[in-house]
């Protein structure tokens, strides 16, 4: 069992009507850059111990 298409659409659409769209962008933007930091940090992390060893 699972969400099908269906279910995740009509989730989406109440979110997007409780929260609207300017504040969905805004979170959206907001996570993309946070999972962006997190990534550079995760590769500068390797990078230096690749340079370690």
């Amino acid at each position: 069992m699972g969400f099908g298409w269906q279910e995740l659409i009509i989730v989406l659409v109440i979110v997007a009507l409780i929260f609207g769209t300017k504040k969905l962008r805004n979170i959206g933007s907001d996570l993309g850059g946070a999972v962006k930091g997190f990534k550079d940090s995760v590769n500068d992390a390797k990078d230096d111990d690749k340079k370690d060893s």
